[in-house]
Parts: C-alpha cells; sequence; structure tokens
C-alpha cells in the first residue's frame, strides 16, 4: 500500500519521464522536423496543465527542433488579456490556452482561431498516431463551434469532485455525503468555530462562485439556459433551491471571509485541516498531497459530487488550445497543440493529478489502471464522475457578464439576502444582455 506522504513524489518522478520518445515518432514516418528553427510563443492559463506542458516543453523542442516560448498568467488576467489581443488583430501569441466554458463562443462568434479541421485532416501535418476519434464525445462537443469549425484541440475535462478530511470525518464518525441535503448536514456537524474547525469551504467571491451555484443546480436536472441559449431558467424553483444550499453551505459551514475566497484561498484552507469537504476541481489535488505545503497529505479523500433531488450529475469544464488566425507560424503552433494534446502528453496530465484527460484511450492505459500515482479513489471518483458529467456553465457569449452578474447574487445570499430575490434581481438584469448577444 502505498503512502500518502509518497504519492506526491511519485507524480513528480513521473514529470521526469519523457512524453514523446523522438525514436518511437521517427518509426511513423512523420515529418515532426519539418518547422525546425521556427519559434512559437504560448499564452498559458496559471493551472496544472500549464505546468505539465512547461514541464516536458524541452522533449518537444528535441522533438522538432522549435523553439518554445511560454508564459503561465493568472486567468484573472490571461482572459482579459487575450480577448482583447485577437479582437485587436495583433495577439502577442502563436497559441493560446483558454477555457472553452468561458471564451468558446467569444472566440468563435470572432472566427478569431484558426479552424483546424484541414490541419486534422492532412496527414502531412496530422501524425498518424494523435487519433483524433479517441477524443470523448463530450470533448469533441466542446471544440466544436455552432458553425461546425474545430478551432481548438481539448486539453484537459476539470471534472469537480468533493475533497473531503478523512480525519475530521473519523472524529464525528462521519460518512461521505450521497446527497447535497446529507452534504448540509454533514457539513453542520463538522462546523465548530469555536475550534476553528469548519465544515465546508467553496468559492465565495464573486464571478467564480457561480460554477459552485450552477453544480448543484445539476442536482435539479437543471441548467441555468434553455437547449437553444435563449431563455434564462435562474429564477426558477430548482434554481432559488440551489440558491438557498450555496447559502446554507457558504453562511453557515465555510470559515469567516470566504465571500472573499477564490479556488486558492480553499485550497490554502482546506489544506490547514480545520475544513471538512471542499467542492472543487480535480486538478487541484497535487499540493494537497505534498507534505511541504499540506497537513493533510495522510487524510485527504476524494468523493464524488453529491446527487441532488432529480439528477445525479458532475460539472465539468473544458481548458483547450488554439491559434490565433494572425499567427504567422500555424504549422509550428498546430505541431506544439498536437503534442500537447497527444495521447502521451494527457497520461502524463492524469499521472501527476493535473486534472482530467480528454481522451478515451487514457482511461485504458495499464499503468493508470494498475495504480495512480494518486491512489485508487482519487482514479475511481475521477472516473465514476466522468460518466455523470455535464457542462457547469451555459454555452452562451457574455458567459462572464453573466458570471458576474450572478455572482454578485450569489455573495449578497452569504451576507444574509433571500436567495429568490437576489435571483429574479440578476435574472432581469442579465436578460438583456443575454438578448443582446443574441442580435450578433
Amino acid at each position: 500500500m502505498i503512502k500518502r506522504r509518497t504519492l506526491l513524489a511519485g507524480s513528480t518522478a513521473l514529470l521526469g519521464l519523457p512524453a514523446i520518445i523522438p525514436s518511437a515518432r521517427a518509426q511513423t514516418g512523420f515529418d515532426w522536423k519539418q518547422f525546425k528553427g521556427q519559434t512559437v510563443v504560448v499564452a498559458l492559463t496559471k493551472n496544472p496543465r500549464a505546468d505539465n506542458l512547461q514541464a516536458h516543453q524541452k522533449e518537444f523542442e528535441d522533438l522538432t527542433g522549435i523553439r518554445v516560448i511560454s508564459e503561465q498568467m493568472p486567468e484573472q488576467q490571461q482572459r482579459p488579456k487575450m480577448v482583447m489581443e485577437l479582437a485587436s488583430g495583433r495577439p502577442s501569441f502563436d497559441v493560446t490556452h483558454f477555457s472553452l466554458h468561458v471564451s468558446k463562443r467569444v472566440v468563435g462568434t470572432g472566427k478569431w482561431l484558426v479552424d483546424m479541421r484541414a490541419m486534422l485532416a492532412d496527414k502531412a501535418l496530422t501524425a498518424p498516431d494523435y487519433d483524433w476519434a479517441d477524443m470523448s464525445a463530450g470533448a469533441l462537443r466542446a471544440a466544436t463551434q455552432p458553425d461546425g469549425r474545430i478551432d481548438s484541440l481539448p486539453l484537459e475535462t476539470d471534472i469537480w469532485l468533493v475533497y473531503y478530511n478523512r480525519q475530521l470525518f473519523q472524529q464525528k464518525n462521519l460518512t461521505v455525503p450521497k446527497t447535497f441535503d446529507e452534504m448540509l448536514a454533514t457539513a453542520r456537524k463538522i462546523n465548530d468555530p469555536a475550534s476553528g474547525t469548519y465544515g465546508f469551504v467553496a468559492r465565495g467571491v464573486k464571478n467564480a462562485n457561480v460554477p459552485v451555484w450552477t453544480s448543484i443546480l445539476l442536482g435539479q436536472d437543471q441548467e441555468t439556459v434553455t437547449p437553444d441559449g435563449k431563455t434564462l431558467l435562474t429564477d426558477t424553483d430548482a434554481a432559488v433551491w440551489a440558491g438557498e444550499m450555496y447559502k446554507s453551505l457558504l453562511r453557515d459551514c465555510a470559515p469567516p471571509g470566504v465571500i472573499g475566497f477564490n479556488w486558492n484561498e480553499c485550497q490554502t484552507s482546506f489544506m490547514q485541516g480545520k475544513v471538512g469537504m471542499w467542492m472543487d476541481g480535480v486538478g487541484f489535488t497535487p499540493p494537497l498531497l505534498d507534505p511541504k505545503v499540506s497537513k493533510i497529505v495522510d487524510h485527504v479523500g476524494f468523493a464524488v459530487m453529491p446527487a441532488g433531488p432529480k439528477a445525479h450529475a458532475c460539472p465539468v469544464f473544458t481548458d483547450a488550445l488554439g491559434i490565433p488566425a494572425e499567427s504567422k507560424v500555424k504549422g509550428a503552433a498546430y505541431l506544439y497543440c498536437q503534442w500537447a494534446t497527444s495521447k502521451p502528453m494527457l497520461l502524463n496530465l492524469v499521472n501527476m493529478g493535473g486534472g482530467a484527460s480528454p481522451r478515451l484511450s487514457t482511461y485504458q492505459d495499464p499503468t493508470l489502471l494498475a495504480k495512480s500515482p494518486f491512489g485508487q479513489e482519487w482514479l475511481e471518483t475521477l472516473l465514476t464522475s466522468m460518466k455523470i458529467a455535464r457542462p457547469g456553465l451555459p454555452e452562451i457569449v457574455p458567459v462572464t457578464e453573466f458570471r458576474d452578474v450572478f455572482g454578485i447574487a450569489l455573495s449578497n445570499m452569504v451576507g444574509g439576502s433571500d436567495p429568490a430575490k437576489e435571483l429574479k434581481a440578476a435574472t432581469e438584469a442579465f436578460k438583456p444582455i443575454l438578448a443582446q448577444s443574441l442580435k450578433t
């Protein structure tokens, strides 16, 4: 049995393994050196996916002879910067890393990125073992624009789960909650502000907090807009129920100041050993098992998202890589995107705990199935979650404005406001924004 304290060391060692073995690639007859001498500038969003890419960057450079200049930037800065530069027609990068759940329709409407369908079909540009059909149906759907254009390659499908502190659960003789009602009851049993112990933590800061609410709403078998993206479903009885659950969990069971927490503050709080449960993406696993920063290395548990009254669903958020239409090195940029989303690189991603692979073959790999570096519970939670995955945010152009408007409403709820009143006001405020976006 592998000890928790050895897991991170194992995953770190995996980062040092070669993701691409040039000699093996050479046997396919594919010319990885066709753009040798060119330079590709890659704009990355700061997260574990970017860490994986940078850890193996030299392997790509050795394989292709292409120089890579890459930089990570926090998403709060990277997202608006990407849109501004793409809209200007003078992007400073040749590859952009972005969240489809945030920017898909924005970049699609602007047609700012290269449609890669022709590249994927070109045997001179796409290695025979790349296997586009190996991408999951959900990943393929996420990467495809409404008009059929494929202007990005899926890099990761971020499955949300529940991290829990085994020690705190054992002290209270508690079991992992299977429903949101049980989650709230469990959080209340753990919650003890007098001793500095809290039952639950999740994002409370406006904008970032919206996926927590929409994740709960999926338990009512409802999303926030109709399938055609034209009508809001944000002030229904189901939406109010999800708002009440969000309010109770954060107002009654979370640490002081949670209204200002994004994922990083939640992660830090959970690692201190005084929080029972944290709900967020699977890609945030590695630091929890790092004894240099975490006090709960031996006590981290992983559980599937709870079920709601009408459905059991897990929210998923997809990262991708795209190439600006204005790039002068599109071929070299495409080789980078292809390499980054290849079978070996996405297996590396899962092995280092950086998230879930959009490729089906990743989970058939015997080395992964035999022994995940993060334990069988982590892997089983991931595999179970993928079977019930649904989009965690609406696929609309003004998704950032959506998160801003409803994020304020959710923050107000944590402050004590009535969820029904807040959601009705937010819905009315967002209706004209959505309507205007549909005219363009």
